[in-house]
């Protein structure tokens, strides 16, 4: 498992990989939070993601497929999908030093301080770990301390993406739950969402 020196990004790749590493092949076909995709289709957007990170940082090549077209096939495992797209975006945010302004795939944020791309990466494969995980009946990997690390973040990178499609309208705040509540509801998503019985 390779690291990125980021721990807000190390953490947030764990939630994804350990979320992937669970799922079952029935699994893959599960409706989730993100209305028009598939748990599957939600893996190969979060991978596709990672590498888009990694290839802004440093300029290989990116995702072979739409991140935000995902086919919902799979070539081979989730952890196979997920794995060595995990690799390469630690490995280019372990060559950024906290000085460091980094290219991002993040419109219209083409450069970013190091710290907050490291952090829109972790915001991605946080949330999406948490959709997977809620549309797969496994416990939460979002918890109340990553999530208030990544929601300064998303205060900075989310409202111009809402534009292009990438997070739903903001649902109202409410005072009697925590940072990760408080997180999801930001970024559109219900923290109480359970798929349809």
């Amino acid at each position: 498992m390779a690291t990125s020196t980021w721990t807000i990004l190390d953490r947030a790749h764990t939630a994804l990989r350990d979320t992937a590493g669970a799922l079952t092949a029935a699994d893959l076909g599960r409706a989730t939070p993100c209305s028009e995709w598939n748990v599957a289709q939600v893996l190969q957007h979060s991978a596709g993601d990672q590498l888009a990170f990694a290839s802004a940082i440093t300029g290989q090549d990116g995702p072979s497929e739409n991140p935000f077209s995902p086919s919902g096939i799979l070539a081979g495992t989730p952890t196979e999908l997920v794995e060595p797209h995990l690799t390469a975006t630690a490995a280019a945010f372990a060559t950024l030093s906290e000085s460091s302004i980094t290219p991002t795939p993040l419109p219209p944020h083409d450069a970013l301080p190091a710290a907050t791309a490291a952090g829109a990466a972790a915001l991605d494969a946080g949330v999406h770990a948490w959709d997977i995980a809620a549309a797969t009946g496994q416990p939460s990997p979002l918890d109340d301390d990553l999530a208030a690390q990544l929601l300064p973040v998303a205060r900075i990178i989310v409202e111009p993406l809402r534009q292009y499609g990438a997070y739903a309208p903001a649902l109202d705040p409410r005072d009697d739950e925590g940072a990760a509540a408080a997180l999801l509801r930001y970024l559109g998503r219900d923290p109480q969402w359970a798929p349809a019985s």
